[in-house]
């Protein structure tokens, strides 16, 4: 006989939940697993994790709470949401650290095992929170996880340290309860990871059936949610990808679809680190990892691999692209093919490391001595970090020239639902090597792409020198001629304006009161706020989100100029908003935001009726 309560099952079309602890707690685990399963019985999903700076805050204290958060849904999800419906604090830090973010009436899950005075303490709250009354506005679930755990797991034979360590299963597993998630592909995740150290996978095995069960048996909850399977998706193959994930697979992708090695030259910095971790395990597709020494190692490894005949990609984040940028000359003065991957964080010097920023394009565009044009394309989502990979190095193959690719941590560490592609649609990449002797001149180009020939080292009569110095076109010898340096810059100039990117497309209204500009990761944010407001309000509000920032896409200006406003929300002070205002003379206007988090569809939707506000106000 079943000894489980009676709860009501309530439908929902999206719910939102954050997972909160120290970052020992294993909240990025614990929020992964219920992303991958969400992911897996059909819902559309966007997550944000947010990682600590430090690498092992003292336990318990603000400073090194994690968290995890995640927006699942029937319907089409753009962000991980702006408040979470449920928060999981697993100790006060937490609680302390996330209690803003949290709107009245939502319900928060705590630990109540962890909120012992040397806790407090540490949080910096003078009395318990969960007895003091200052959380009466939200419904608080008071769970003992840490008892229920080592209850749980008493006859494991672990160690008590073992044991605690396997609390945050039995959170997740009151989370499935709740949201009406099933165990088995958790389990069976656990069984393959743990399958060296069985112990290990039934301990979290019995943590995940112990939550589940908790919150079955009792009456601490009086319902739980069915969240069905999301009907937008076109039909197919699926599976959770990250933006770092995809950033690799889509460089390997563009190396197979050249028909070249791929080589791959980084120094380990945050947010960029996971895509050589990714990288590594891909040699058995030609792949070359190189863990170097230092940036500046990284990248000349990168230039070399490029003039031996590889895709070559150098990744890092902002404050080692300073770094590189004198080698990113050195490419464009060589005019050799080279793929620049920016994942970008808040800064400057060593800033904000886990924390997202959008403050590298001026850089990207700029920051090297000289006129030095490159190539700038930003994905928007992480699924676009795929196909945007294949772009850049399409673009840097073709026209010999370095193209950066802008990812920042939001969408490098976010995952959602991508639809395998067929890799027989992905298109080839003709790369063609020189190869006669006769007449050969390593700085002839093609006439209508500007890429000058790629010849081989050891190709027999197609020695050539390569260097920093300013060359002759067509022989490429080293050259101070001052017209010829002026037609060579004006020449790699070119080189960048005559690329053939995708049209800007607007998103709702094609004319109208206003349109929204952006750029990178803030496109979810925008979109849903878009949306939001023209189901709301009824106002011709439109998203254009661009993916090439150098060159911009030949159709831009004819798009700005169909709106009667066009604001520019960015997380930086206005660095596309400055471009745009210079290039097009629209009178755009700045929404800034730098505090490392995303947008959020709030913000958005405030300024969208602000702004709205103040036109009506003038027009009348």
């Amino acid at each position: 006989m079943s000894t489980a309560t009676t709860h009501a099952l309530q439908e929902a079309t999206r719910a939102t939940v954050r997972f909160a602890g120290d970052s020992g707690d294993g909240m990025q685990v614990t929020g992964g697993q219920f992303t991958s399963t969400s992911a897996m019985i059909g819902n559309d999903v966007a997550t944000f994790p947010d990682f600590p700076a430090e690498i092992r805050a003292p336990a318990g204290t603000l400073p090194g709470v994690s968290g995890f958060q995640i927006q699942f849904g029937s319907i089409d999800i753009h962000t991980p949401g702006d408040a979470p419906d449920v928060l999981v604090a697993m100790n006060p830090a937490a609680l302390k650290v996330n209690l803003p973010d949290m709107q009245p009436g939502a319900t928060i899950v705590v630990n109540e095992n962890a909120f012992v005075p040397a806790n407090l303490k540490k949080a910096a709250y003078a009395t318990n929170p969960l007895e003091d009354g200052s959380l009466a506005k939200w419904r608080v679930v008071k769970l003992p996880l840490s008892d229920l755990t080592r209850e749980a797991l008493k006859d494991t034979g672990l160690d008590p340290a073992e044991v605690d360590r396997c609390k945050n299963f039995l959170a997740l597993g009151v989370m499935f309860w709740l949201y009406d998630r099933p165990l088995e592909p958790t389990i069976e995740w656990v069984n393959t990871k743990f399958k060296k150290k069985p112990q290990y996978a039934d301990a979290n095995n019995r943590a995940l059936r112990a939550g589940f069960n908790f919150a079955d048996t009792t009456e601490l909850f009086t319902s739980h949610y069915r969240v069905r399977p999301a009907t937008h998706l076109p039909p197919g193959e699926y599976r959770q990808l990250s933006g770092n994930e995809a950033i690799a697979l889509g460089l390997v992708t563009a190396a197979k679809k050249a028909g070249l090695g791929a080589f791959y030259g980084s120094y380990p910095i945050t947010p960029a680190s996971d895509i050589l971790h990714h990288l590594s395990g891909l040699k058995h597709y030609g792949v070359k990892t190189f863990q170097a020494e230092d940036e500046i190692a990284a990248i000349g490894g990168a230039i070399g691999a490029a003039f031996a005949g590889e895709l070559a990609i150098t990744g890092t984040s902002g404050p080692g692209v300073c770094l590189k940028s004198e080698a990113i000359g050195l490419a464009i003065m060589t005019e050799l093919p080279l793929v620049v991957v920016n994942v970008q964080r808040a800064g400057p010097s060593t800033g904000m490391p886990t924390k997202t920023e959008q403050a590298d394009l001026l850089q990207a565009l700029f920051g090297r001595n000289g006129e030095s044009p490159v190539a700038v394309l930003a994905p928007a989502t992480p699924a676009e970090c795929f196909t945007l990979s294949i772009e850049a190095a399409r673009l840097a193959l073709t026209h010999r020239c370095p193209v950066f690719l802008l990812s920042d941590g939001y969408i490098a560490n976010g995952a959602e639902p991508w639809r395998l592609p067929d890799p027989a649609q992905i298109a080839p990449i003709p790369v063609q090597f020189a190869t006669e002797a006769a007449g050969f001149k390593p700085y002839v180009r093609d006439p209508e792409t500007l890429g000058r020939l790629w010849a081989l080292p050891g190709t027999p009569g197609l020695e050539h020198r390569l260097g920093g110095l300013e060359k002759w076109d067509g022989s490429g010898n080293i050259s101070y001629d001052p017209d010829n340096h002026h037609h060579m810059v004006a020449l790699r100039a070119e080189k960048v304006a005559r690329m053939k990117v995708a049209d800007a497309e607007v998103v709702g209204p094609q004319e109208g009161d206003l349109l929204l500009l952006g750029w990178g990761s803030t496109y979810g944010a925008l979109l849903t706020a878009a949306e939001q407001v023209r189901k709301e309000d009824g106002a011709a509000v439109s998203v254009c989100q661009l993916r090439s920032l150098n060159p911009f896409p030949k159709n831009l200006g004819q798009v700005l100029g169909r709106f009667k406003k066009v604001i520019v929300p960015e997380l930086n002070l206005g660095q596309l908003c400055l471009l745009v205002r210079a290039r097009y003379l629209v009178d755009a206007e700045s929404f800034a935001k730098v505090k490392g988090r995303p947008f959020q569809v709030g913000e958005v939707v405030s300024k969208i009726r602000e702004t709205l506000a103040q036109a009506s106000g003038r027009s009348s």
